[in-house]
């Protein structure tokens, strides 16, 4: 089963929720672990999950489906929410603020109580099956007055925040996730909360778990825990050459600035 540790009471909310049908909202940064999460509960509950990565290009009829055209003619294949409202699996919207705004509004009857989709290129009504669950997440620090969330759409949810773990917490995910020790998890959490203070100054986004854990795969592969650092957590945080420097700094402070 895939690993997830709670830090707070998310497992019971969620549960909650879905044993009523309720639609849930997910609000954290990148790499906190809402996918994860997502995906873990799925398997906790015994129900299906249909991914789906948000963008600005993505159409009403990706989440729906559309007519195509095979060897015997013209036929009609479901997407990936249709697919989770017939078999009552969850359909997961991640990034749901970057889809076009015509395109969320077909979620909005199955996000209050009549839990229907209507399928104007078939003329069906589809009832939700019983277990269908709409689940979104988004990273409020991208949200800009043209991408965000409206409130008619969000007061349809049940909302939860995420954020990175608490420092023991995040050592243990690290530790769980990687196989690595319990020294080098503590540093790496270490480096991450001291880059973490930066993120309102010189980062657009702050180090995830995510790039902590796959540092301690390339340092469980042989690299050199410094070139480790710079390709795995600081490299993927800026593309400018003077932060680049400026965060390797921080890791030279963690670990010194030649290699064991």
């Amino acid at each position: 089963m895939t690993f997830y540790q709670p830090a707070g009471n998310e497992i019971a909310l969620f549960t909650a929720a879905a044993e009523h049908g309720l639609p849930v909202l997910i609000k954290g940064p990148t790499g906190c672990g809402k996918t994860r999460f997502v995906r873990y509960m799925a398997e906790k509950l015994g129900r299906p999950v249909y991914t789906v990565a948000c963008h600005d290009d993505l159409t009403a009829s990706d989440l729906v489906g559309r007519h195509l055209i095979g060897p015997e003619g013209t036929y009609w294949q479901d997407g990936p929410l249709t697919r989770a409202v017939r078999e009552g699996g969850i359909c997961y919207l991640d990034e749901v603020v970057e889809a076009r705004k015509d395109t969320t509004v077909v979620l909005h009857p199955l996000a209050d109580d009549r839990r229907e989709l209507p399928i104007e290129r078939t003329g069906e009504l589809l009832q939700a099956a019983p277990g269908f669950m709409l689940v979104v997440s988004y990273n409020p620090g991208y949200q800009s007055l043209l991408k965000g969330m409206k409130p008619s759409t969000r007061q349809r949810f049940v909302s939860m925040s995420f954020d990175y773990p608490t420092p023991d917490l995040e050592q243990a995910i690290v530790r769980e996730e990687s196989g690595c020790d319990a020294d080098l998890a503590s540093q790496l959490v270490g480096l991450a909360s001291a880059l973490r203070k930066l993120k309102d100054h010189d980062l657009e986004e702050a180090a995830s778990t995510r790039l902590l854990i796959h540092t301690a795969y390339l340092v469980a592969s042989g690299m050199p825990h410094i070139e480790a650092c710079r390709a795995g957590m600081i490299e993927p945080l800026s593309d400018d050459a003077v932060t680049v420097n400026a965060l390797m700094e921080v890791v030279y402070a963690v670990f010194g600035q030649s290699e064991d």
